[in-house]
């Protein structure tokens, strides 16, 4: 599959789930003078999630272009660290302003990867954040997640902030295993 049927395949997927499509930011913010180049899908939201902007929808799903340097947490050093760490890259992502939580973000991740993209179950490993229980009861109760396939990770890694103040919180990944 190509990426660009993934990506038409993921923002139809959450359009389909109330999300309203919303284009790529430049590259460069315009009006964000903390970050040199967008670093994430969620720059664009910034605002909304410090509550000082209002948008007309509740919940969106983008396609956003993403420069690997800058912000709190520039991983510019990770570029190369694997096949997939690039410099330039492009970030589908959903988001909700109010509307949903990690519940049905949990189950919308998985429902898009093991139904709509048809992704073996028993080839997906999930993290969560080391003291995060409820993402963790939430994979393994209602998801169905094997135990074995559930990593507690205790670092930074797994734990999303914009910066020292504001917005934060655990993460929860998905990984498809490639095999040996």
């Amino acid at each position: 599959m190509k990426s660009s049927e993934i990506r038409t395949r993921f923002l139809q997927f959450f359009a389909r789930q109330g999300h309203t499509v919303v284009p790529s930011s430049p590259l460069v913010p315009a009006n964000d003078p903390t970050l040199l180049f967008t670093n994430s899908g969620m720059v664009q939201f910034k605002e909304v999630f410090l509550g000082k902007e209002q948008r007309a929808y509740t919940r969106a799903t983008s396609s956003q272009r993403s420069v690997r340097a800058g912000g709190k947490h520039n991983d510019l050093e990770n570029v190369g660290y694997t096949a997939r760490h690039h410099t330039f890259f492009e970030m589908l992502g959903n988001f909700s302003f109010g509307d949903y939580f990690k519940r049905e973000a949990i189950h919308y991740a998985w429902q898009f990867l093991t139904t709509e993209l048809a992704l073996p179950a028993n080839r997906l490993w999930v993290t969560v954040y080391h003291d995060d229980e409820e993402a963790a009861e939430i994979w393994l109760k209602e998801i169905g997640v094997d135990p074995a396939r559930l990593t507690r990770i205790a670092t930074a890694d797994n734990f999303w902030q914009m910066g020292d103040t504001g917005p934060c919180g655990p993460c929860s990944e998905i990984f498809f295993d490639h095999g040996g």
